[in-house]
């Protein structure tokens, strides 16, 4: 009689898509090469298609273990959320919860709230993964989500906290070198820190069109945090979230003509209302970015 491939084998499958080799994969979850080699035998016995193709640099993956891959991580997702709940009691502040963000907002505005929920409930353990894609929350790859795009899943609680401004920032060195701009044209004349090969998706980008031209760029990169530690270091001017930009010391430039709202919304799955940490945690990071937007708006002139 054959048996259905357990957890395990796709476990292994999905290590190795995601590292390439055998030993890559075997490290990464802690098993023999061997082991590994094993698993990914049994499962093309048991499903009677060849998953990799043995080359000398590694193992490339056929179009049927790229079809098996998305089904793979639900499972992943899956057992990752049962071992949270299993770890947990619903009515008490306790066990994992894990919390995805935007690259800038996880690593440069969440840090303070989670320390502050930990100082508060030291026995809720925060698994954060700070990362532009969209976790999917729907299917519990993770529990709550801070988004700049609205949720279109039913089955999802959804709030809309408002929106951050994204403004045009330079470091006070580089404005001592090279002057302030006055005006959009004057930015040709600037060093522009810019977006590489992922234009980006922001509402009101149509309007520096002109002036952030890519061929004009003196750095081109699509990573955030790099984007920002280059602005910080002074190398030129670049976009940046107001709030972000004021606490480091960034000189605000040419506040009415670059203004970019930029939505947040706090989401999980509906299910997980009736979980305490869940609760704590939504409502914990609901009030502090609450407080992050309201410190952040551009000041209304009078």
């Amino acid at each position: 009689m054959t048996t259905d491939p357990d957890w395990d084998h796709y476990r292994s499958l999905l290590a190795v898509l995601r590292e390439g080799t055998l030993s890559g994969a075997a490290r990464r979850l802690g098993l023999t090469q061997p082991t590994i080699g094993r698993h990914i035998d049994e499962l093309e016995t048991r499903m009677g298609v060849a998953l990799f193709s043995r080359t000398p640099s590694g193992l490339t993956p056929t179009d049927a273990a790229r079809t098996l891959e998305p089904h793979a991580a639900e499972m992943e997702a899956a057992a990752s959320a049962l071992l949270r709940m299993a770890g947990s009691d619903a009515d008490t502040p306790r066990g994992a919860v894990r919390l995805t963000a935007s690259e800038i907002i996880g690593v440069e505005v969440l840090p303070p709230l989670l320390a502050a929920i930990r100082r508060s409930q030291p026995e809720i353990v925060i698994e954060l993964v700070p990362t532009n894609r969209n976790e999917d929350v729907l299917h519990r790859a993770v529990d709550i989500a801070v988004r700049m795009t609205r949720p279109t899943q039913g089955a999802l609680v959804a709030k809309h906290l408002g929106a951050v401004s994204i403004g045009l920032f330079g470091h006070p060195d580089y404005l001592r070198r090279r002057g302030r701009p006055r005006t959009l044209a004057d930015l040709a004349d600037h060093d522009i820190i810019g977006f590489d090969r992922d234009i980006p998706a922001l509402a009101g980008l149509e309007i520096l069109s002109g002036a952030l031209d890519r061929n004009r760029f003196a750095l081109r990169t699509d990573h955030d945090l790099a984007m920002l530690a280059t602005l910080r270091a002074g190398f030129g001017l670049g976009l940046c979230q107001r709030g972000i930009g004021l606490r480091d010391g960034l000189v605000p430039l040419l506040e009415k003509e670059i203004a970019i709202p930029l939505d947040i919304w706090m989401t999980m799955h509906g299910d997980l209302r009736r979980v305490r940490r869940m609760r704590i945690v939504f409502d914990a990071l609901t009030e502090g970015l609450l407080a992050y937007i309201k410190a952040s708006a551009p000041q209304r002139r009078k």
